[in-house]
């Protein structure tokens, strides 16, 4: 049974779940989650091979394999996309992901039979149908790698992240103080973002849709208009990247310490 913290949203037919972490150890906490629209599924990200057992039964339990509709990749990590042979072979689920990555990929072992069943999305995104409703497949280019996706769902309002609103090392599953919250998010942020200017051109573009929540790929869920437009205003103004890392681009002749 699913938590009913785990329960983003909930109306009628429509079901927006954070799935149960699998992933401990030395791998980097990932966040899967799943949308079922009557009936049918949708599971981001699934991660790699220690957890797509698990991961699998889950999704069995709640939707029955059968009614997996897709599997969205957003980009080509391993924590989101090494196990997706193993989820083409077992279920007839069409995998999405960014056109740019779709020659790499097959490097994570996918096998000929099931490599058709993963289809490119071109840069400018666009909807897919779920049971009865669409999700908006919208481009998030170099955030942080240069073929990026995010989706957002208009029955739930979620905006999903990625590895945008990631947050490391806090012990909560929702943000309720957006203050206390950013010094899990702000080295993740200013590292792995290339730039400002990206930033500033996704908040432009997120700012027209209707959004209540934000589940990024790793870390905690940011819930309520206020906490969400609290982020928007944040992510604008920060310097990463390259803003704040030249001085890196120097020739170190020193021994490496390992």
């Amino acid at each position: 049974m699913i938590g009913t913290e785990r329960v983003i949203y909930q109306d009628g037919n429509h079901f927006n779940i954070l799935l149960e972490d699998f992933g401990h150890g030395e791998m980097v906490q990932a966040n899967v989650h799943m949308i079922i629209d009557n009936g049918e599924g949708i599971i981001l990200d699934p991660g790699g091979h220690k957890v797509f057992k698990h991961l699998l039964t889950e999704v069995g339990s709640l939707i029955g394999l059968n009614n997996l509709k897709y599997i969205f990749l957003s980009h080509q990590d391993p924590d989101i996309v090494a196990a997706i042979n193993g989820w083409l072979m077992t279920t007839n689920a069409t995998a999405i992901a960014p056109k740019l990555w779709l020659r790499f990929i097959p490097h994570f072992g996918v096998d000929r039979f099931v490599i058709h069943r993963i289809k490119g999305i071109k840069d400018t995104g666009g909807t897919i149908k779920l049971g009865k409703n669409k999700l908006y497949i919208i481009p998030a280019h170099f955030i942080h790698s240069p073929g990026n996706f995010q989706i957002y769902d208009p029955v739930s309002k979620t905006l999903y992240s990625g590895d945008l609103g990631v947050s490391l090392g806090q012990d909560y599953m929702y943000v309720k103080d957006f203050d206390r919250h950013i010094k899990y998010m702000e080295v993740f942020h200013r590292r792995y973002i290339p730039c400002n200017k990206v930033l500033k051109t996704w908040v432009k573009m997120v700012r027209k849709l209707d959004i209540e929540t934000i589940a990024p790929q790793h870390g905690a869920i940011m819930k309520g208009k206020d906490i969400v437009n609290r982020f928007l205003d944040w992510i604008e103004d920060l310097e990463c990247g390259l803003d704040i890392m030249e001085p890196i681009y120097e020739i170190n002749d020193k021994e490496l310490e390992l």
